[in-house]
């Protein structure tokens, strides 16, 4: 799709992001600290299905298909990685850590295969956890071979994982930032009877510019912003619409993730005084989290806020009609979840979303999404927040 001719120009003014990837020793630090977790609970071996935990741990992603392709990660020594057989030469060429691959043919059973190797690994009796997201079609299968002694490993893999490193912080930095530079384009770059299809090309376009992979771009105009996931059909910009503009982009695998919210034209006193509503709330969730305070703090801050204001209760709309927040990692939506029920203590290295949607079916929405992350001292932004619904990039910002 070719880009408007009139966000040409600020395609042209942005550049490369540079920050280096996660480095090879980090990744064996990662399986060091599963495998101390592994002994401590007695689990012998993790299998890691073709997911982003395998990323987490190995440094390599692979395709996922009807065909089970994975590691496992032993509680002592080297991963085992388990592939087709006419996919071990790929495979080979993708290996950044070490470790040997076990081989199956189209005839053979690959979960015979896996069983057998924790048993020769761990010893007879021992215990496999899965990573949480194995399909049902490889899990149930292992879990015959192994005979039952399958566990989750969603609390091994996610205690970890939810706790960002310096490195994974930096790479989420530049995402951010990098996705906040296109935000503030599309605003100044915004005319009458724009498409949001266009508007999302241009998005795609400006990630690519800063060398960033395009993960999403949802944008709506008007009575559309109301849906938390938009709308099927294209909308046609016009004076006085509520604009929403979600978009993500990923950097050595890590995402961004940042919504914006504001009026196309002069904002009515109605368009105001929802949009502040919905600022107050996310900055009371901000206020609410704290080193140690649970995760369903920070939800019920923003919450309480709507509520006091005439909205809700609970996910009634007009009001927020789903959780706060989520994490933000190697998965776009991860441990830790800002929602009622979620008592894990936030802790330095957490990163998450505050994206406390207000939503009005029939009238229109607003979502001001930003990305936390939890320091010794409590959170900071990734990114300026919104700073009024007519200069959402701050005082000094102009329109073109």
């Amino acid at each position: 799709m070719t880009v408007d001719t009139d966000f040409d120009q600020a395609l042209r003014g942005f550049q490369p992001v540079s920050v280096p990837a996660i480095t090879d020793a980090e990744f064996a630090a990662r399986r060091a600290a599963l495998q101390q977790s592994m002994r401590r609970e007695a689990v012998g071996a993790v299998w890691l299905d073709a997911s982003t935990s395998l990323v987490y741990f190995l440094g390599h992603a692979l395709g996922r298909s009807e065909r089970i392709h994975g590691a496992l990660i032993f509680a002592e020594g080297e991963p085992l990685h388990v592939s087709p057989t006419f996919e071990e030469p790929k495979l080979r060429s993708l290996l950044r850590q070490p470790g040997e691959i076990a081989c199956w043919e189209e005839d053979e059973d690959p979960y015979a295969l896996i069983a057998a190797a924790v048993g020769t690994r761990c010893g007879e009796g021992a215990t496999l956890a899965l990573d949480d997201t194995t399909p049902f079609l490889f899990a149930a299968p292992i879990s015959a071979a192994m005979e039952g002694r399958v566990v989750p490993a969603k609390g091994l893999i996610s205690a970890m994982r939810q706790i960002k490193s310096p490195a994974e912080i930096a790479i989420m930095q530049a995402t951010m930032a990098a996705s906040w530079q296109v935000q503030r384009a599309v605003w100044q770059g915004l005319r009458a009877g724009v498409s949001t299809t266009e508007v999302c090309a241009f998005i795609d376009a400006a990630h690519r510019a800063q060398g960033l992979s395009p993960l999403f771009a949802a944008v709506q105009f008007g009575e559309a912003t109301a849906y938390p996931h938009g709308v099927p059909c294209p909308q046609q910009l016009q004076p006085g619409d509520m604009v929403l503009v979600d978009m993500g982009a990923r950097l050595h695998g890590y995402p961004s993730d940042i919504t914006r919210t504001y009026v196309f034209g002069t904002p009515t006193p109605r368009q105001r005084e929802l949009w502040e509503h919905e600022r107050a709330a996310h900055a009371a969730a901000f206020a609410a989290a704290r080193i140690g305070a649970p995760c369903e703090s920070v939800d019920q801050a923003a919450r309480d806020h709507l509520t006091q204001a005439g909205f809700g209760p609970g996910y009634a709309v007009p009001g927020l009609p789903h959780r706060t927040g989520h994490g933000l990692g190697l998965d776009i939506h991860e441990d830790p979840f800002i929602v009622k029920g979620n008592r894990t203590p936030l802790a330095p290295g957490m990163c998450f979303s505050i994206e406390p949607m207000l939503c009005l079916y029939g009238e229109c929405g607003i979502r001001l999404e930003d990305i936390v992350f939890m320091t010794g001292d409590g959170p900071r932004w990734f990114c300026p927040p919104a700073y009024d619904i007519e200069r959402p990039f701050g005082p000094d910002a102009n329109v073109a």
